[in-house]
C-alpha cells in the first residue's frame, strides 16, 4: 500500500479514472473516463496486430505456434457461430471473434498488479508539473460500467438491424405486437417484449461489469496488505480469476450469437 494513504483513501484513489471533468459515477454523463478509452483502443490494436501478422505469415505447410492458437480461436468462435446461428455468418463471425477476444484483453488487465500503471502514470503525471497525488487511472475496462454498456448497446443496435433484416419490418411488427398472447393480447405483448428487449443489453453489461468490478476490488483489498502477506490470499484469487475473465469474455460472446440468432430467426 501507498504510504501516506489510509486503507479508504488507498481504495477511493484506485477506484477513480482518468477523466475529462470531475463525474465520478459509474456511467459518466458528463465525462470521457480516458484511461478506458485509451487502454479499450491500445487492446483492441494490438488484437488486430495480433492476427494480422498471424494471416500474413501464414502457410499451408506446417503451421508455425502463432498460426496454431490464432487458427484454434477461429475455429472455437466459428464453431460457435455456426451452432447458434443459422444465417449467413459473414459478419456475425468477425462479430463474434472481435468481442470474445476484446473483451478477454480487456479482462486480462485486472491481472496486473494494482500499484504497477498507477505508479507509471503518477511519475509521468508528476513530470507534467501536476500533484502525483491526483493521478488518478484504471487499468480494466471491463470494470467500467461505461465500457460494458457501449458494448451492450451495440449489440442492442444489431439485434433491431438483424430483426428487420431477418423478418422484414412487418414481421418484426407483427411477432412484437401478438407474441406471445395473440392479437389480442397486444398490450401486455408490448410490455412483455419490451421488457425482454431491454433486459438483453442490460444483462450483458452488468454481468460483465459485476463481475469484473468484483475481481477488482478484491486485488486492491489484497494489496492493502503487508507485501509478504499477499502471496496467501493474492495466488489462489489470481488463478480463479483467470477462469472468471476467460468465462465472462465467452458468456459475453455466446449471448450475442444467441441473441442475433434469436432476432434473425422467425417465430
Amino acid at each position: 500500500m501507498a504510504e501516506g494513504h489510509s486503507p479508504a483513501e488507498y481504495v477511493t484513489h484506485h477506484l477513480k479514472h482518468l477523466s475529462s471533468g470531475h463525474d465520478d459515477a459509474f456511467i459518466s454523463m458528463s465525462a470521457w473516463h480516458i484511461d478506458t478509452l485509451v487502454i479499450s483502443t491500445l487492446l483492441g490494436l494490438a488484437f488486430l496486430t495480433l492476427f494480422r501478422i498471424a494471416a500474413v505469415r501464414a502457410t499451408e505447410g506446417v503451421p508455425g505456434k502463432l498460426q496454431n492458437f490464432v487458427e484454434l480461436i477461429i475455429e472455437f468462435v466459428d464453431n460457435s457461430v455456426k451452432d447458434s446461428f443459422h444465417g449467413s455468418r459473414a459478419f456475425i463471425g468477425p462479430l463474434a471473434l472481435t468481442i470474445a477476444c476484446w473483451v478477454f484483453l480487456w479482462n486480462c488487465m485486472d491481472l496486473l498488479p494494482v500499484d504497477l500503471v498507477p505508479m507509471i502514470w503518477a511519475k509521468i503525471y508528476g513530470s507534467m508539473g501536476h500533484d502525483p497525488a491526483h493521478a488518478y487511472i484504471r487499468v480494466v475496462p471491463s470494470a467500467d460500467m461505461s465500457a460494458t454498456f457501449a458494448l451492450s448497446i451495440s449489440v442492442f443496435i444489431l439485434i433491431f438491424v438483424y430483426s428487420f433484416k431477418g423478418k422484414g419490418v412487418k414481421g418484426f411488427a407483427l411477432e412484437y405486437l401478438t407474441h406471445p398472447f395473440g392479437k389480442w393480447g397486444f398490450i401486455p405483448n408490448i410490455i412483455l417484449n419490451t421488457v425482454e428487449m431491454l433486459a438483453k443489453p442490460m444483462s450483458l453489461a452488468l454481468r460483465l461489469f459485476g463481475n469484473l468490478y468484483a475481481g477488482e476490488l478484491i486485488f486492491i483489498l489484497i494489496a492493502l496488505l503487508p507485501w509478504w502477506a499477499q502471496i496467501i490470499p493474492g495466488l489462489p484469487w489470481a488463478i480463479f480469476h483467470i477462469l472468471v475473465i476467460t468465462l465472462q469474455s465467452f458468456i459475453f460472446m455466446t449471448l450475442t450469437i444467441v441473441y442475433l440468432s434469436m432476432a434473425y430467426e422467425h417465430h
